[in-house]
């Protein structure tokens, strides 16, 4: 029980314009707290798309996606600057802040390596 109290949360780095490497480090820590899906699949729709039936198991566990959601919304917003946080348009779940990033930044370091 006292190595549970001694235990110390690793830190967070803050995106520094390297994108591959700050994504590596996003993906690990995501991966130890059992959120990672949330990034590569985001939260069960509620509303009726294509007719999609979700099963009660499934509608049940939404309301919990949602907090795991804000979870890892607040570790992206403890990583990324104000000024970059204004240039992502869509900040209503993880996986699209995720993806602008990914479409916004590697993309452009592509673009530098390609350059060289």
């Amino acid at each position: 029980m006292e190595d549970e109290n001694n235990f110390v949360q690793p830190t967070i780095p803050r995106f520094d314009g390297h994108y591959h490497h700050w994504s590596m480090f996003i993906e690990s820590f995501l991966h130890s707290k059992k959120h990672w899906s949330l990034v590569e699949n985001g939260i069960p729709s509620t509303k009726k798309k294509r007719r999609v039936e979700h099963t009660k198991a499934q509608r049940k566990s939404i309301p919990d996606q949602k907090l795991k959601d804000l979870k890892v919304k607040n570790y992206m917003f403890q990583t990324i600057d104000r000024t970059i946080m204004e240039t992502i348009l869509n900040r209503d779940i993880v996986k699209h802040i995720w993806d602008s990033m990914k479409q916004k930044y590697q993309g452009s370091m592509r673009v530098k390596i390609a350059q060289l």
